[in-house]
Parts: C-alpha cells; sequence; structure tokens
C-alpha cells in the first residue's frame, strides 16, 4: 500500500492546486492554512518546491482570470454574484470598491492579503477596464507574493517539524484532521454569524419608507454604498453617504428621536443591516436597513412615475 508520504509528495501539488482554485473564485475554502502545510512539507522533504508554489500560483490566476473576463463581459453585476457566495459578504460592501479604484491595478499585488478584495479585485480590474497585459502583470506578483508568504511560514518552521515525521506518520494524518476540523469549524462559525446577522435585524420596507418620508419628521437616511459607486449612481434624495467606519464613528451625531433608515446596494442588505446593528448597539431603538436596498427604491420610483405619467399605447389608424 502507497505510504501517506509518498501519496503527498505525489498529490499534494494538486491538492493544493484544487484548495487554492476554489478559494480564488469565492468557495469558503480558507488555502492560507493549507500553503503553511505545503511549505512545511517542502521543508521536510516531501514536497518539491516548484510543483506546489507553481501549483498555487497557476490556480490563482486561472481562478483571476476567470473574474476579471467575467467583470468585462457582466460588469457590476458579477461583483453581486460574489457577494451573494463569499465568505465574507460584508468585505464586499466595506472599503474594497474604493480601495481599489484609489490605488489602481497596484492593488493587485496586496489583493490576496485583504479579505474581500481578494476575490472583488479581479472583476473590477475587467469593469474598469485594466489591459490583459497589466492585470496578468500585477496579479502574478500578487499570487508570487501571496502563496510565496505562506509556504515560506510554514518552510521556516518545518525543522522542528521533521523529527515527528520520523517518529511516526500518525503525525501527518493527525494534523490534516485537524485542518479539517478547523476548517469546517471556520466556515460553519461565518455562516452561523451570517445567518443570525440577516435574520435578527428587522427590515423597513420601501412602501413604509414613503410614508415616513411624508410625515412631518421624516427619518434620516444613510447610504453605506462605496463613495465611488454612489457617486456614479445616485441614491435617495436627502441621504447622507457615509461609510461604515465613519458611521461608527459619527454616530453621536444622529438624533435619537428620529427614525434612522440605512441603505445599500449589496445582496441581502448585508452592508446596511451591519450598519443597522452598530446603530443599535449604541443604544438607537429606531433604526432599520431598507429591504432591497436601493435597487428596490428604484424600481418602486420607477413604477410610481410610469403611473403618474400614463402609458400610452399604440395608435390605430381608423
Amino acid at each position: 500500500m502507497e505510504s501517506l508520504t509518498n501519496m503527498l509528495a505525489q498529490h499534494g501539488a494538486l491538492v493544493l492546486f484544487a484548495v487554492v482554485f476554489a478559494e480564488q473564485v469565492g468557495l469558503p475554502f480558507p488555502a492560507l492554512p493549507l500553503l503553511v502545510a505545503g511549505g512545511v512539507l517542502v521543508g521536510t522533504g516531501h514536497l518539491a518546491w516548484s510543483s506546489a508554489l507553481g501549483a498555487a500560483i497557476l490556480a490563482t490566476l486561472m481562478a483571476d482570470a476567470i473574474w476579471y473576463l467575467a467583470g468585462q463581459w457582466r460588469g457590476r453585476p458579477v461583483l453581486g454574484l460574489l457577494c451573494r457566495i463569499a465568505l465574507e459578504p460584508d468585505a464586499c460592501v466595506r472599503r474594497t470598491e474604493d480601495f481599489f479604484l484609489r490605488h489602481g491595478p497596484k492593488s493587485l499585488i496586496v489583493a490576496k492579503f485583504i479579505p474581500g478584495l481578494s476575490t472583488i479585485a479581479p472583476p473590477l480590474a475587467g469593469i474598469v477596464g485594466l489591459s490583459v497585459p497589466l492585470f496578468l502583470l500585477y496579479d502574478t506578483l500578487g499570487a508570487l507574493f501571496w502563496a510565496g508568504s505562506g509556504m515560506g511560514f510554514g518552510y521556516a518552521f518545518s525543522g522542528q517539524i521533521e523529527q515527528a515525521f520520523a517518529y511516526s506518520e500518525q503525525v501527518v494524518p493527525a494534523l490534516l484532521l485537524m485542518m479539517v476540523c478547523l476548517l469546517a469549524g471556520f466556515v460553519s462559525l461565518k455562516a452561523w454569524q451570517r445567518h443570525r446577522q440577516l435574520r435578527l435585524v428587522p427590515r423597513i420596507t420601501v412602501a413604509e419608507l414613503a410614508e415616513k418620508l411624508a410625515a412631518a419628521e421624516p427619518p434620516m437616511l444613510i447610504d453605506v454604498r462605496p463613495r465611488a459607486r454612489a457617486e456614479a449612481e445616485p441614491g435617495i434624495p436627502t441621504a447622507v453617504l457615509m461609510s461604515l467606519d465613519e458611521l461608527a464613528r459619527r454616530y453621536r451625531e444622529f438624533p435619537r428621536h428620529r427614525d434612522v433608515v440605512v441603505y445599500c446596494g449589496c445582496p441581502a442588505d448585508v452592508a446596511s443591516a451591519q450598519g443597522a446593528l452598530l446603530l443599535q448597539k449604541q443604544g438607537f431603538t429606531r433604526v432599520w436597513p431598507l429591504a432591497g436596498g436601493i435597487e428596490a427604491w428604484r424600481a418602486i420610483t420607477t413604477q410610481s412615475s410610469e403611473r403618474a405619467q400614463g402609458f400610452v399605447g399604440p395608435q390605430v389608424a381608423a
């Protein structure tokens, strides 16, 4: 029977490729722990540097190229899809788009080290029209630094683990089992946190908001979309544009005797729900995220405008 160490030596690069590719396309498979483990296996002689590092870089470039082309082809709806499948959906609405637009293609070099930006940067590069050569250059550098640093960390500590390999191969399955358990626990925790966040925060509908806006004391509206997007796509009139970071710093400026409605342009109202939770923790009792966000508001206002103008059908000659 093939020994475990021989199996790792022969198939370790393939496993590394599969997990890195899965993470980079947006699935909940944190690859960094496996990169560190790969570095340990390289240091103990059970895996070759070239195959391990090459597999990680190739998987990263393939996944990023898919999202880059999707961004060129489909544009902004791709970001909504990514936010639905990402392990950190709130990261999709915090700082990532502003960071990329502020730093340009160079952000691809550090993107892998920043949760949220790692997955969103490639399609953003396609959306803003970054050329293929520049995308490949910066994305390759980013993949090299990210995969190399993770494997390098494991390699640096491989000496302490080498003796364990010499004593018994039972250490390897134990480490693999521990990694599987940690991964399963991490994914389950994130899924539970997301479910809890979305379930506990009550929403306000567009119809209810319209009624409140017509009242003598209308609610305060807070737009937590990324600044670049909010400036390109105007939101609800009278809304204050404010990031979640600003919201956390400036909540003392908000009236506690008025209703506060937070809205975003993200799937499942994640950012606005997070903003509402933040204010609730500071003692605000009259704060709600807008169900459906800016898209729901536009849909209702567009329908109302069409009804007000009336619909003129095709004229039939007598």
